[in-house]
């Protein structure tokens, strides 16, 4: 059973300790000194999309991939820098994100940019959270063993409940980044959690997609979709008792896979412990197929691993938790840049096949 632990930084961030061993952590305090967390993360509006755009110009001088013995996510004393984690060891630690998109600062803003109702703006409100999942610097989550991803489980289910309590939230989106050709600047294995004040854009195109799919059918797009790819077969790459693991159809990206439970669940938070415990086991299953898909080649494999989760209001019937788990590198030493048709047109171009992407993600398997 996972046991969380509530704390606060130096800053008066939270800091939350999930352990597997039981409880009784008395968290250490932070003995730096700190200033508030300041951020001016505002939203405009995008008039020619209908979209919101996150302006976050102070993350700039975020912290980038410090060396390893510098790392503020190792916890306290590994290192000859400060740790953002007042521990000497833990299991699981999410706390709020010092460099935010979205915070839950509200700013004195403009209702408009200069002054013309054209340009809608708002602050950015929300969270973004951080979530280590192990001390271990060198660790991966492929590695991680199957009773620590199950402590992450409970932790990605745990923050959703919490962040979609709070007022303005709409969606919670838990994700990991791996790899500096996706950006990160933390090699420490970890991930995060967003809270939106809206309903994301690829979830609002999901929406629309799944409500006219029962409008014209009246059934579940989601499980028509799962027993289309498990009936076919071709692009299945893990079929479990309560979760199936396939590439999509129509995969846009030259290595993606979708993992679905077979109950319609909104979010981490309607798993029941079985379905849980299987999950554990799939997605670390999942992940290591991911890494060796190009074979030994000494390069972290870059992936995004995100979370998709009903919006906290709105179309929770429509849509059901699902991982999208995606990596931009077609080869050994070669990745997919969106160029102009993906970029500018969001019209998508994949030189690999989906079923062969499925057929090589079976092949490297346990």
């Amino acid at each position: 059973m996972t046991h969380r632990t509530d704390a606060r930084m130096a800053d008066g961030r939270a800091l939350h300790y999930f352990d597997e061993s039981g409880p009784g952590r008395v968290p250490p305090p932070d003995p730096r000194e700190l200033p508030p967390v300041e951020h001016a993360s505002v939203m405009r509006l995008d008039v020619l999309t209908g979209e919101w755009v996150a302006i976050a110009a102070h993350r700039m001088s975020r912290t980038h991939l410090p060396p390893a013995d510098e790392c503020p996510l190792c916890p306290a004393g590994r290192g000859s820098a400060p740790s953002e984690i007042p521990a000497e060891d833990y299991d699981v630690v999410v706390f709020d994100n010092r460099f935010p998109s979205f915070a839950p600062t509200v700013l004195d803003v403009a209702s408009e940019v200069d002054g013309d109702p054209l340009w809608p703006q708002r602050p950015a409100t929300g969270r973004c959270e951080v979530v280590c999942f192990t001390s271990d610097h060198d660790a991966a989550f492929s590695s991680l063993p199957v009773g620590r991803v199950r402590t992450v489980i409970d932790a990605w289910a745990d923050r959703t409940a919490a962040l979609s309590a709070l007022p303005g939230v709409e969606q919670v989106f838990p994700f990991e980044n791996r790899g500096t050709e996706i950006g990160v600047t933390l090699q420490h294995p970890h991930g995060q959690i967003y809270a939106y004040p809206f309903v994301t854009p690829r979830t609002t195109q999901l929406l629309d997609r799944a409500a006219d799919h029962r409008r014209r059918t009246g059934r579940d797009l989601f499980a028509d979709v799962l027993d289309a790819e498990r009936r076919a077969a071709s692009r299945v790459v893990i079929d479990a008792a309560r979760w199936t693991a396939y590439v999509p159809a129509a995969a846009r990206w030259p290595v993606e896979a979708h993992l679905v439970p077979h109950r319609a669940v909104p979010d981490f938070t309607g798993l029941t412990g079985e379905e849980r415990d299987e999950l554990a086991v799939v997605y670390r299953d999942l992940l290591g197929r991911m890494e060796s898909f190009h074979g030994p080649g000494g390069e972290d494999p870059p992936y995004v691993a995100g979370w998709h989760q009903a919006p906290v209001r709105t179309g929770r019937d429509l849509t059901r938790l699902h991982l999208q788990l995606f990596s931009l590198r077609r080869a050994p030493g070669r990745l997919k840049y969106l160029a102009g048709s993906e970029s500018a047109m969001g019209a998508w171009v994949n030189d690999a096949a989906p079923e062969r992407i499925a057929a090589r993600l079976r092949e490297v398997g346990p």
